[in-house]
């Protein structure tokens, strides 16, 4: 007696088993696979650290400013990442490791540079930044109600350290008396 009357039978019959064949190795090829290839190291945790750039007066958003992050290795820099800011002045990055330091540099045209250094210690980290218009440049050679100081030749020198201070200089004009004018006053 046979069991298996048509091809189409015996075809599925060994369909069947291809597939149970396939299903065990496929099974045991897992179990392996831990044994073989490179370990899986997973990534460090990062940080959300998100920035807004306002200007130090109204409190408005700068837009389109640069906003650089220089992560430091050791307290060297290592490398620099730089974003802009939107129209309302927000910029994120979730690329930095938890526990790392960062130094933040703040570019915008019109406004003074912005430079801190960060210490990267929570999971979300949000700081708002204000920029302050440029100041005026102090220069030593202007004194202090912005009028030019005499250059160094020109300057008066000191009397001798051996004459009292009540001394007249020796390079200073002596006191001639004035000739009176001759001239009649008419009133």
């Amino acid at each position: 007696m046979l069991m298996f009357r048509s091809a189409i039978s015996i075809r599925r019959l060994a369909f069947a088993a291809s597939l149970l064949l396939a299903a065990t190795t496929f099974a045991h090829a897992q179990e392996d696979n831990s044994k073989r290839g490179r370990k899986y190291k997973a990534p460090p945790p990062t940080a959300h650290f998100e920035i807004t750039v306002v200007r130090a007066t109204t409190g408005k958003p700068v837009e389109n400013a640069a906003v650089i992050f220089h992560p430091l290795a050791g307290g060297k820099d290592n490398g620099n990442m730089e974003l802009k800011t939107n129209d309302e002045g927000k910029t994120a990055i979730d690329l930095l490791e938890i526990g790392s330091d960062v130094r933040i540099q703040i570019i915008a045209p019109g406004f003074q540079t912005y430079g801190q250094d960060y210490k990267i210690d929570k999971d979300n980290i949000v700081v708002e930044v204000k920029l302050k218009r440029p100041a005026k440049q102090y220069s030593i050679y202007q004194d202090k109600e912005g009028a030019k100081a005499a250059p160094n030749d020109a300057a008066p020198k000191d009397p001798a350290p051996d004459a009292p201070k009540d001394a007249p200089k020796s390079d200073a004009p002596k006191d001639t008396p004035k000739p009176a004018d001759t001239a009649p006053q008419s009133k």
